[in-house]
């Protein structure tokens, strides 16, 4: 029997209806559908024979792509750069910090310039600075029914049953914190595709009156919010960066308004405080469903927190919210600035020893997907301080203090959540054969009795993240 013709052409070809146009880095021909009788795409078009008449330019809004000359005008009009009307919930740099010691950061020289003694006083500061702190954390490795079936498919490759299993036991700690309920608000930050609102939004069923916000700065492809046809749930996207974002979430606005919600009227009891706060605008949980009447004395702004924690080094100072633990402890800019970076260490330690080690081929592919996933390994080459540091520490030795840097960043983020009434806790949701980066911050109100936490609490907001960088 002959077997079928090949449904995709040679790989030396062009597609039929496709530019014709052998784009070099990729080793492959542009995939943009051309106009009829035509060769190549807008974009190529001027490398053409038939488009010579034509000039093209460099976009003014955005390099990264050409236009016809004389059709500028036209297209700065509906150009994607273009800068468009500010939102209602845009409000320049709220979640920014203060720019206090920002000037000092750009005199410092890259990790990789430093001398052996200038990075010794460094490591010291940081050992020392991290005296006393537990340096592992609890397994909270958890799983979720409604991922059963994902985790179970066949056609899943390793890279996809490696982030279903951190979404599943992501899920699984937010059940196991009484999170998952009807009339709430969950916010995702960083959510990309929107997977993991996704499999909260599976896990709660028929649940009535659920909202959900998902936050990324970036436009993401192949996203799964088309899926979400229940009655029940609402799926908002916002396209902006957390910097701008006004709606009194991620770590310090979010719990900045909490704090706010219970100061005005210090003196009075808190479930008559919790009362009165009912007749107020409930505009930071952009649910408008229900009346006033439905919702229960233990009602607060925020449930819950739940942040799968990662990219320390691109952490910043005048976006940190811990600035205050680390000048408790004779710290600053400059040493936050060092520590962030070397915090790479830990997984880049990992990697070099992979590389040297006789380990599966499995565990160099969740490697490299974890690189690939962070994009952190230009950040990395780029500062220099993988290859060419000064001293003679050894990878293991690289790979610990690395791990001590992120500790004492995250150690930051727990006292300020304490500080502002949260009870946070750090905890290892998957193994580091499946992520590098496997540790999770979570936080409830500290107010909330053990009862309390296992009764259900109406018209409230739980955040939802897969990154961290504040």
């Amino acid at each position: 029997m002959e077997a079928p013709a090949p449904t995709t052409p040679a790989i030396g070809f062009p597609t039929d209806g496709r530019c014709n146009y052998f784009v070099e880095k990729k080793k492959r021909f542009c995939r943009m559908v051309v106009a009829a009788g035509k060769r190549f795409c807008g974009e190529h078009a001027g490398s053409a024979e038939e488009e010579n008449a034509r000039k093209r330019i460099l976009c003014p809004l955005d390099p990264k792509h050409t236009v016809y000359e004389d059709q500028l005008a036209k297209h700065l009009k509906k150009c994607n750069s273009r800068e468009k009307p500010k939102p209602d919930f845009f409000i320049q740099d709220i979640n920014a910090g203060l720019k206090d010691e920002t000037e000092i950061l750009e005199q410092l020289v890259p990790l990789s310039s430093l001398s052996e003694e200038q990075l010794e006083t460094l490591i010291k500061k940081l050992r020392k600075a991290s005296e006393g702190l537990n340096s592992t954390h609890e397994d909270h490795i958890m799983s979720h029914p409604a991922l059963h079936d994902a985790l179970n498919d066949p056609r899943n490759g390793d890279c996809a049953v490696k982030h279903l299993k951190q979404q599943a036991s992501i899920l699984g700690n937010i059940e196991k914190l009484k999170l998952l309920g009807p009339r709430r608000c969950f916010v995702e930050f960083g959510a990309g595709k929107g997977k993991l609102s996704h499999w909260v939004d599976i896990a709660l069923k028929d649940a009535e009156n659920v909202h959900f916000i998902l936050v990324e700065k970036v436009t993401t492809r192949f996203k799964v919010d088309g899926k979400h046809r229940k009655k029940n749930s609402v799926f908002e996207r916002l396209q902006i960066d957390i910097q701008h974002l006004c709606l009194n979430l991620a770590l310090r606005c979010l719990v900045e308004t909490y704090a706010a919600s219970f100061k005005e009227k210090d003196e009075e009891p808190l479930a008559k405080r919790v009362k009165n706060d009912k007749t107020e605008k409930e505009s930071n949980t952009l649910a408008k469903e229900g009346s006033e009447k439905d919702v229960p004395e233990t009602r607060t702004p925020v449930a819950g927190i739940v942040i799968a924690l990662c990219c320390h080094h691109r952490c910043d100072w005048r976006h940190y919210v811990g600035k205050e633990y680390f000048k408790a402890l004779g710290l600053g800019a400059v040493e936050f600035y060092y520590f962030q970076r070397m915090s790479s260490w830990a997984t880049c330690g990992m990697r070099t020893s992979l590389e040297a080690s006789d380990v599966t081929a499995e565990r160099k592919d969740a490697q490299k997907d974890e690189e690939e996933e962070h994009d952190d390994v230009g950040d990395r080459l780029t500062d220099g301080s993988t290859d060419s540091l000064p001293g003679t520490l050894t990878v293991e030795e690289k790979k610990k203090i690395g791990h001590l840097c992120k500790l004492l960043i995250d150690q930051g983020r727990l006292q300020y959540l304490q500080q502002k009434g949260f009870s946070p806790a750090l905890q290892y949701y998957t193994d580091p054969l499946v992520s590098l980066e496997n540790v999770l911050l979570t936080a409830v109100p500290a107010h909330l009795s053990s009862q309390e936490k296992n009764q259900s609490v109406k018209g409230n907001m739980n955040m939802m993240s897969s990154t961290s960088k504040k």
